[in-house]
């Protein structure tokens, strides 16, 4: 059984911050004002405030910023509330251009978020309607997606840090934490991973100054905080999720915490909206099982279901029909369609994985992980590349075999690329380019140029089939049990432990990486502790002397984070009796995270 709620630090307090925030940048347009909204944070601010927050202060009307010229008609007052891109503000100044050529009056605000950034404002002064606007910023940092998700929705992190070397949210992630502490008091032991994750504690720790001297510990409800780079463990995210909730991700995307389920499994005309928490107990009883137990249990649930609806048969009297109406009735009909939706999802992935190739791609991707029948593995992808399969897919792939063999050989790698440019078309030549700096996808020969800034971060040669050696990553077939596991890698079908989430029970047992050395240096960016409470352990070994705030532990993932890895840390902490909170830049597959570097 997962841990009832409340041993979770109350993660929402963090909305009522920003919902604060929110209500006081309104405020600053005093009357009412248009609210335009860029489409990718129409759900995170639902997520924060909802319609209601926004009528009450002034919100007339809400739009979409799209490229079309925005109409003329309206509120004399018009707020933009997007992401500090270059492109967006752009299309900003281009409205606002237009409207004023027509003898427009109209006042402007543009909040950016999480953060303004110089160079938006360098742009509406190259436009010409710097002079127009008035600028803003809300800082939405960590989003409580349920009681034990945080997410800042930045999928631009990755790219922009380790392609980019550009360290502009670096600042967000540091200040993100620095809110979460400020709520539920100051983490007393942090363990970093990588390069990324030592700059942000560096710069919150700059940030705090003065402030950290004589910090109270006493107050504290998270006792440990592991701070982990993607590029620690790129191996995970290309791996197919086996998880139902990976797996609604994967098939559907959840995009801030929403899912959306068309007419393949709803039946109907109109798509619908589910919500995905821990509120929801259908969803919170399946959400963390392999695919293989999710029908057996909702079938089970639909006989119990409709036996509560046949209660209402046996009722004899007006008093207890008038109950069972007034309390039961309503709450059956949402299960009964909530179970329903779930149940269609169901048979809509279970049809996508007998139909396509779902079965061949896994069987590829374990001996890839096991690090057997190399040369099939070749002959499978280059099928796939000519059959022009979804170029994520036979991407995730290649990187997959890159990554677990060390990098291709030189002559297969020149082949496989040759093939995939003629398929996919030679746009991808960036492609290749971009992954090969992220050292997803390498041939064996080496750089012949001498490797500098971001490549030298990427990390060390030979790594895979050491770290997977040593951490045990591969368990042995008998430790395998799918409906009721005994081990994190059921997460993957038994194939496989992911890398991050071994390394948070690793750092957790020893308390740090002392006698982690032969694992450490074969991780890109180098490790880092600093403990200021030590565990003080039973005679059983447990922490019985320790706080409570001891056993609970914050993973934050720079550069993005996997449903299937959440899901094995929720495993890990049922079985080692830790309570993990996540967070992470965003919640990605290997599907999300590639599109972001794939050349359009």
């Amino acid at each position: 059984m997962s841990a009832p709620s409340t041993d979770f630090p109350n993660v929402q307090k963090i909305r009522d911050v920003v919902r604060n925030e929110l209500a006081t940048l309104l405020l600053s347009f005093k009357g009412k004002k248009d609210l335009v909204l860029e489409s990718d944070l129409m759900k995170p601010l639902d997520r924060i405030a909802g319609a209601s927050l926004l009528k009450q202060h002034g919100v007339d009307k809400i739009f979409k910023l799209d490229r079309t010229q925005m109409s003329i008609q309206g509120c004399d007052q018009r707020i933009y509330l997007v992401r500090p891109r270059m492109r967006t503000m752009k299309l900003i100044a281009d409205h606002i251009s237009g409207e004023k050529n027509h003898g427009s009056d109209r006042k402007y605000k543009i909040i950016m978020v999480p953060k303004k950034l110089h160079v938006c404002e360098m742009i509406l002064e190259h436009e010409g309607v710097f002079g127009d606007v008035s600028l803003d910023e809300l800082p939405l940092d960590l989003i409580p997606l349920d009681r034990d998700i945080l997410s800042l929705e930045l999928s631009e992190f990755f790219k922009t840090f380790y392609l980019e070397n550009d360290h502009v949210w670096l600042h967000t992630v540091a200040k993100s934490l620095i809110g979460l502490q400020a709520l539920i008091g100051m983490i007393p032991n942090v363990y970093c991973i990588g390069r990324g994750s030592k700059m942000v504690y560096d710069l919150m720790n700059a940030i705090l100054g003065e402030r950290l001297a004589g910090t109270d510990y006493s107050r504290n409800e998270i006792g440990n905080m592991i701070l982990i780079d993607r590029n620690v463990d790129l191996v995970t995210p290309l791996c197919s999720q086996m998880t139902y909730e990976g797996l609604l991700d994967e098939a559907f995307g959840i995009n801030c915490g929403y899912v959306e389920f068309g007419s393949d499994v709803t039946g109907k005309d109109q798509s619908v909206k589910l919500m995905l928490t821990s509120e929801d107990e259908i969803f919170e009883a399946v959400r963390n099982r392999h695919f293989s137990n999710v029908f057996s249990f909702l079938s089970t649930k639909a006989k119990s279901l409709q036996s509560d609806f046949d209660k209402r048969h046996t009722l004899t009297s007006v008093g207890d029909v008038k109950n069972f109406v007034a309390n039961e009735l309503k709450n059956l009909k949402n299960q009964k369609a909530v179970l329903a939706h779930h149940i269609g999802a169901c048979e809509d992935i279970l049809i996508k994985k007998t139909r396509g190739d779902f079965q061949e791609i896994l069987q590829a991707e374990h001996s890839m992980l096991e690090g057997s029948g190399v040369r099939d593995n070749i002959n499978y992808i280059e099928e796939l590349i000519n059959k022009q399969h979804s170029i994520t897919q036979t991407l995730r792939l290649l990187c997959l075999l890159s990554i677990t063999q060390d990098g291709i050989t030189s002559k297969e790698f020149k082949s496989l690329k040759t093939q995939f440019l003629h398929s996919y078309g030679y746009e991808h030549m960036l492609t290749f380019y971009n992954l090969k700096r992220l050292g997803l996808l390498t041939d064996q020969e080496g750089p012949t140029t001498p490797i500098t800034g971001v490549q030298a971060a990427m990390g060390k040669r030979g790594s895979y089939k050491s770290i997977c050696k040593r951490l045990a990553l591969i368990p042995k077939s008998e430790d395998i049990n799918l409906h009721s596991p005994t081990d994190m890698s059921y997460v993957f079908s038994g194939a496989y432990t992911p890398i991050s989430c071994k390394l948070v029970e690793q750092v957790l047992n020893k308390e740090g990486f002392a006698g982690m050395e032969d694992v450490t240096k074969h991780l890109p960016g180098g490790t880092f502790a600093d403990v200021r409470v030590k565990q003080t352990k039973g005679k059983s070994g447990g922490s019985s002397g320790s706080p409570p705030s001891q056993r609970v532990v914050l993973v934050y993932f720079l550069g993005g984070c996997t449903y299937s890895e959440i899901t094995a840390l929720r495993f890990l902490g049922r079985l080692k009796g830790y309570r993990f909170l996540v967070a992470t830049t965003a919640l990605i597959n290997g599907s999300t995270w590639l599109n972001g570097l794939v050349e359009k």
